[in-house]
């Protein structure tokens, strides 16, 4: 299995700064080709959501220069996935609230992480960043939402169409560096050839509907990096133009 992939990033329509950090990237190991991708959407006092994105973006990228190739020497296993990344989270929970201590202000952020191996997908996620797998006929959320309405859906308590007007849409569960504990969610599979992965910030799905994103995103018109790149900003532009106020943040990986 080959991979493409492409990141998109905008500030939007009415914010100062853009809070959101992505990397994407193709790895070449002994395992073979693999890619990896991480996505953060900071909020906080002073705009600096994005000290926060951006160290947690920082710290999975070290540990898949550091410890990533160490791995590689033998069988991948989720569990050792897991005790990495989990540790990544908690330290980085920690570190995030004391500087944000230090500086009077409260920040943090979300964050989506996918490794995709010849074989497997290792994927986390706290809250309402989200991670989407689309084939050509179908689009797949993978994550699950750590909001008050995502809770409220998956009760019961509420219906998905509720869920996209609900005022209180954009109310975490849970973040990283603004949460007192987080608990993260992991996801292990088997990735699908001739499919593309979508990672991506909430102001990327509130004014685009599924058949907009699979119609623009769907595999068998993404066959090049460059396309990729181009049909993800057209869709960004439409966002802006439909009154989109967030920043805007989408990294594929199309596997081939």
């Amino acid at each position: 299995m080959r991979f493409l992939i492409s990141a998109n990033t905008d500030i939007g329509t009415t914010k100062k700064t853009n809070q959101d950090s992505v990397l994407v990237k193709r790895l070449h190991t002994c395992q073979g080709e693999m890619a990896f991708a991480v996505l953060c959407d900071g909020m906080g006092g002073l705009e600096k959501g994005e000290v926060a994105s951006a160290t947690v973006v920082r710290a999975f990228d070290q540990w898949v220069n550091t410890e990533l190739p160490q791995l590689c020497g033998q069988e991948l296993e989720d569990g050792k996935i897991r005790e990495d990344w989990e540790t990544i989270i908690m330290d980085m929970n920690r570190d995030i609230a004391e500087y944000g201590g230090r500086q009077g202000i409260r920040l943090g952020t979300t964050v989506v992480v996918l490794l995709i191996t010849q074989t497997r997908y290792f994927a986390l996620n706290v809250g309402d960043s989200r991670i989407y797998e689309l084939t050509d006929s179908a689009l797949r959320q993978l994550t699950t939402d750590h909001t008050f309405v995502g809770r409220e859906v998956a009760m019961g308590r509420m219906t998905p169409e509720e869920a996209q007007t609900d005022t209180r849409r954009n109310v975490l569960l849970q973040c990283v560096g603004a949460s007192e504990a987080v608990y993260p969610e992991f996801l292990f599979g088997t990735p699908v050839q001739n499919s593309v992965y979508l990672l991506c910030s909430d102001g990327f799905r509130h004014e685009i509907s599924t058949e907009e994103m699979t119609g623009s995103l769907a595999p068998s018109k993404l066959l090049e990096q460059q396309v990729m790149y181009e049909h993800t900003d057209d869709l960004i532009e439409l966002l802006k133009q439909r009154g989109e106020r967030d920043n805007i943040t989408a990294a594929l990986v199309r596997t081939l």
